[in-house]
């Protein structure tokens, strides 16, 4: 067995939305596989303390930060000059900052509907695109984008949310097809309830919770690391004849639906 097919040493990594959550935990698992991992978030005291928690669980390691909020189209190039700053182009992009306001779909008005896209789905776009100079350096890199499943069916998070995803998870397909010939591959994976700071609030209603493992056939809420996993999978060369994917990062929760 070749060990450098598990291994993403010598690679750039971009993590956006990296401070909390399951951005950092992706950050902190391509740095287990030997990436150098640079974060991104708005709040820059947040991205402090996650890019100093990180070095010091991985003195070898090498994770650098920038503040930056990715739904602003002047603040996206600037991400992406920073990372070609860094010099040697760009080996993987995740595709994880996003957000949230869940009410009825009569409820929202059009800035707050607009918004949602615009974090989830329009910021996304951009940043492929932006990126696809510095991936296409390198014989083979990824993006590997955080969708949901509420991009693939109801899971009472709101219309504007779900329509999001689903379109993220679409252009993850479209992109795949189109940018192979480049060296690039493009997955995507789509979590359930995994146990967040945003996902708190709704879990702490014991009456919710109750459903929503009722609904799960592995009967727990996922944690930030499994989705980690999944995504640091997708971006290792053991994964290089995989592109235009979704893994499910669930407990089975698609197979039951809500």
């Amino acid at each position: 067995m070749d060990p450098h097919r598990w291994r993403l040493d010598g690679q750039l990594a971009l993590v956006t939305g990296g401070s909390a959550g399951i951005g950092r935990a992706i950050a902190r698992e391509l740095l287990g596989f030997g990436a150098t991992v640079l974060i991104v978030a708005r709040s820059g005291d947040a991205l402090e303390a996650a890019r100093d928690e990180l070095a010091e669980e991985f003195p070898d390691g090498d994770v650098r930060a920038f503040i930056g909020d990715v739904a602003d189209e002047e603040q996206r190039r600037e991400v992406l000059d920073w990372v070609e700053d860094q010099g040697g182009g760009l080996h993987i992009l995740v595709n994880n900052a996003g957000g949230n306001l869940s009410r009825a779909a009569n409820d929202y008005t059009e800035d707050e509907w607009r918004e949602i896209f615009e974090v989830n789905l329009f910021s996304a776009f951009e940043l492929c695109r932006y990126a696809h100079p510095l991936l296409t350096r390198h014989a083979s890199s990824c993006i590997v984008n955080v969708g949901s499943v509420s991009g693939l069916t109801h899971v009472r998070t709101g219309a504007p949310y779900g329509m999001s995803k689903a379109a993220l998870h679409q252009m993850t397909r479209n992109l795949a097809a189109e940018w192979a010939e480049d060296g690039v591959r493009v997955n995507s994976v789509a979590p359930w309830y995994i146990r967040t700071r945003r996902t708190s609030g709704k879990l702490a209603d014991p009456d919710y919770l109750d459903e929503v493992l009722l609904r799960t056939p592995m009967g727990r809420i996922g944690e930030p690391e499994e989705v980690a996993a999944a995504v640091a999978f997708l971006c290792l060369p053991a994964a290089g004849y995989i592109t235009g994917e979704c893994i499910a990062v669930d407990g089975g929760f698609l197979r039951y639906g809500f």
